[in-house]
């Protein structure tokens, strides 16, 4: 089965340069890394990204013949999507299993949802 697993997390909780590139903690990489690893020897981590910070977001909506642009998400929330994963898992209990140890799990919130049938 594939999931889409959609992190969400306070940008209050990073740090960013005066660029708006974030700050990386050296230990908190080696921690990612090595998720991304050992998912990816398992064969379940077979795509996803980080996103750049949510000030740098577009809402588009077209409607009525016409698209409406703003700047910054359209949710009013302190969590916003700040990357997602790909997951391909024998079932929806490996899935959570793999995704409860993602190493930001203990800092935002994770929505796991698979894939529609084709």
């Amino acid at each position: 089965m594939r999931f889409m697993l959609i992190h969400y997390i306070n940008e209050a909780l990073l740090r960013f340069d005066e660029d708006g590139n974030e700050i990386e903690d050296p230990d908190e990489e080696r921690a990612l890394d090595a998720w991304d690893d050992e998912m990816k020897a398992r064969g379940i981590l077979v795509g996803g990204g980080r996103l750049r910070p949510v000030a740098e977001t577009i809402t588009i909506q077209a409607r009525g013949g016409g698209v409406l642009k703003t700047d910054g998400p359209f949710a009013e929330t302190k969590e916003q999507i700040a990357g997602y994963c790909v997951l391909e898992c024998a079932n929806v209990d490996e899935a959570v299993e793999v995704s409860s140890r993602h190493p930001t799990a203990s800092i935002g919130t994770f929505e796991l949802r698979p894939y529609k049938a084709d």
